[in-house]
């Protein structure tokens, strides 16, 4: 089974896009975990699934890590498919359906796409941890960092505030921070440089992925974080290794993204060279 995909990223977090509306793809867990390895697929930080609207909703997004496993939200993705629908469609506002939840888009005229991210969830139960407690600073360490502030954007997050995030070895605490038995569902780990209160650095170990050059919701977990522990300001910079983004916590509790996307390439897969 022959199909067209595209090649996207926002600040170099990098998507696989496939469009299931014209007709079913049967994509399972493992076949997206081979289309998005990086020597033996076509690769990409995610794979994305787009699927007919439903009410009140434009299209459907469905998100494949590269180990198989599914994520709730990305934004940078969002960003990726808001562009795409509204080349198709010629209309600037839309609102992408995923596991978590309504993700509302704008395109500006300058080619910056905004999405609305929903409300942070800051309660231990819905990000969500093992046991109670509070989210500001959880009992959770590795190698040089501990403390981490956590949250759910449609998926786990823990966000770390360090002096130096290039002293950080990231490849070694990161693995381990994600599988810490306190998430039992995992969690994507976030590193943070405050430079100050309108700029932040940012590095991510995603859930699933490893680490990438940008994360649309870890930026969103990093801006909530470090403005509730009175490090940033609710609409900073968040610069991250492939780009800048523009993150505001509005007064109404929803999280806003707003960045650049970029089409790589356009191309055709047979989906039955891939194991089911």
């Amino acid at each position: 089974m022959t199909t067209g995909f595209v090649k996207m990223h926002g600040c170099g977090n990098d998507f696989v896009i496939l469009d299931e509306r014209p007709h079913p793809l049967d994509l399972t867990s493992s076949r997206a975990a081979a289309l998005a390895h990086r020597h033996t697929g076509i690769g990409c930080d995610q794979l994305v699934v787009i699927k007919s609207g439903e009410p009140d909703a434009d299209a459907f997004m469905r998100i494949y890590n590269p180990d198989g496993s599914e994520a709730g939200a990305c934004g940078n993705a969002t960003r990726c498919v808001a562009a795409m629908l509204a080349r198709e469609t010629g209309r600037q506002a839309l609102t992408i359906r995923t596991i978590s939840g309504d993700l509302p888009s704008l395109i500006h005229a300058d080619g910056q796409i905004t999405v609305d991210m929903g409300l942070p969830r800051l309660d231990w139960s819905d990000i969500p941890l093992l046991r109670p407690m509070d989210t500001l600073r959880l009992d959770v360490s590795a190698g040089p960092v501990s403390g981490p502030a956590a949250t759910s954007m449609g998926n786990p997050h823990a966000t770390f505030f360090v002096e130096d995030l290039n002293a950080v070895p990231i490849e070694r605490v990161g693995p381990l921070l994600e599988h810490d038995p306190i998430f039992p569902q995992r969690a994507n780990i976030g590193f943070v440089q405050v430079l100050n209160p309108d700029a932040i650095r940012l590095k991510v170990w995603e859930r699933g992925a490893g680490l990438t050059l940008a994360c649309g919701s870890g930026a969103c977990a990093a801006l909530v974080n470090a403005h509730r522990r009175g490090l940033a300001n609710r609409r900073a910079q968040v610069i991250v290794d492939g780009g800048t983004l523009v993150m505001e916590w509005r007064d109404d509790g929803h999280v806003l993204m707003t960045g650049p996307v970029a089409t790589t390439f356009h191309g055709q897969v047979d989906l039955e060279a891939y194991s089911p």
